[in-house]
């Protein structure tokens, strides 16, 4: 006979108190923490622990019984399914409150850094339809409401363009207005679920891997441009045509109309190759009067205009002359390294990517920027003292690190070349703070400045500056 087992704790009429890490809300309950997700301080729920630890709890939400006086309606329909813009429900000045906290917590309560008083964190002028880059996914089973199931009648309509359901990868919500990418974007997802349903085109079965529309990339710019990526799972040419061409027609905004015939079993386009039906194979960012060319495959902040604020910090903080050698960590297509280029000597960009590099290369000649120099291979292997001795040490070093922050031996590496500033932009403060306690042997964090990228999100931007004791 096996062993009962214990049911979990349940509280009952308990107060939401706080926001903590990963954008999770929390209540302490005879001095454990309980975090549980959409709800926020101030509301008063009952709590099912679904999970225990020995210093916390994870639970959901089973009845509320008060709201928060801060809480708002979502704007969303599709909130609390999707998942992807989970902090609706909090007034946007709050929001932004709750991100500052965030970073202070990180880097002072948890990380123990000595820091000066953070500046005030730079919210997003546009709090919706702010990003430049959304994927969306076509499914032959879609996502069923609950009155749909609960009708327990057959439905004929499974067909989806849209996100997949948090937590599940076979279930994609078929959405009609998405409160993040300002239009055309809504208008050609709808377009091209229209027409495929009208002309009985095949929705991808990501189970049984069998369909004709697997996904669509919608890209737009500051520019005014629009590029859209359909990615084809067989390749039907009459279909594929009649599809493409019918888009082309209904938008002759899009500057950049491509497709992908991609046979793998997963959707990501970077092994594959991208052929161009009509327009250009690239759209154009421009940053004060700065060009830089968007690929299918380019990496860019999805946010332009937050991007712009975040990379003019970067440059504020190196308070550069015109005299340093700067080397640009994570470079990436060389955004922040061409952006500050102007006001340096040499500036060094270094990126794992060959193809970002190609990017980042393209970016400074067609920008007329004669001063930088680019390479592609691991961080950790590239920063040796021959590489230094060879391309200059760094008076300057910013880095933009993935959110899994730097690898130790480039910390090691940072610490012996021993620049005067690292201006260290990160979008994950928690392996930030485990950085610069690294760097803190030979480093005090002389200011603080968080950036909101990603509104409706708990994620938040952080640019720190480090001074050479």
């Amino acid at each position: 006979m096996g062993r009962k087992r214990r049911q979990k704790p349940f509280y009952e009429r308990v107060e939401i108190t706080d926001i903590g890490a990963e954008g999770k809300s929390l209540a302490k309950i005879n001095d454990m923490v309980v975090f549980t997700t959409q709800v926020i301080p101030g509301d008063i729920v009952d709590l099912q622990v679904v999970k225990k630890r020995r210093k916390y709890q994870e639970a959901r939400v089973t009845k509320i019984y008060s709201s928060s006086t801060d809480k708002i309606e979502p704007f969303c329909e599709y909130f609390e399914i999707c998942g992807g813009c989970s902090w609706q429900m909090l007034p946007y000045n709050k929001q932004l409150f709750y991100k500052q906290k965030q970073v202070f917590d990180q880097l002072s309560r948890i990380g123990k850094i000595e820091i000066p008083e953070i500046e005030k964190i730079i919210g997003s002028a546009e709090p919706t339809f702010y990003r430049n880059k959304l994927e969306f996914t076509f499914s032959a089973k879609r996502w069923l409401t609950f009155e749909e199931i609960e009708s327990e009648l057959d439905v004929d309509d499974k067909n989806a363009l849209g996100f997949h359901v948090a937590g599940l990868f076979d279930k994609v919500i078929n959405i009609r207005k998405c409160w993040l990418q300002p239009d055309p974007s809504n208008k050609i997802r709808n377009f091209l679920f229209d027409f495929a349903a009208s002309n009985n085109l095949e929705f991808f079965n990501i189970r049984e891997q069998k369909g004709f529309l697997r996904n669509v990339i919608i890209r737009t710019s500051s520019t005014g441009e629009t590029m859209v990526i359909v990615v084809f799972y067989t390749d039907e040419e009459e279909k594929r045509n009649n599809l493409l061409n019918a888009l082309k027609a209904e938008f002759p905004e899009i500057t950049s109309l491509l497709y992908i015939i991609n046979r793998k079993g997963n959707s990501t386009i970077n092994d594959q190759n991208v052929l161009v039906f009509s327009g250009e194979d690239h759209i154009w960012e421009e940053m004060e009067g700065l060009k830089f060319k968007i690929g299918p495959k380019s990496f860019y902040q999805t946010n332009s205009l937050q991007a712009y604020e975040l990379y003019k910090i970067a440059r504020s903080f190196a308070e550069l002359t015109g005299t340093e050698v700067v080397y640009d960590l994570y470079t990436g297509t060389g955004t922040i390294a061409n952006f500050v280029a102007n006001n340096a000597k040499k500036v060094i960009g270094i990126e794992f990517v060959p193809e970002a590099i190609v990017d980042a290369q393209y970016n400074s000649k067609v920008n007329n920027i004669l001063n930088t120099v680019f390479f592609a291979g691991d961080m950790k292997d590239i920063l040796t003292n021959d590489f230094f001795e060879t391309n200059g040490k760094p008076d300057v070093i910013i880095t933009y690190p993935p959110r899994a922050g730097m690898h130790k031996n480039v910390v090691e590496a940072i610490l012996n070349t021993s620049p005067k500033k690292i201006v260290y932009v990160s979008c994950n403060p928690a392996t930030q703070a485990r950085d610069i306690s690294l760097l803190s042997e030979k480093y005090k964090v002389t200011r603080v400045q968080p950036v909101d990228m990603f509104p409706q999100t708990h994620h938040v931007e952080n640019v720190v500056l480090l001074e050479i004791l």
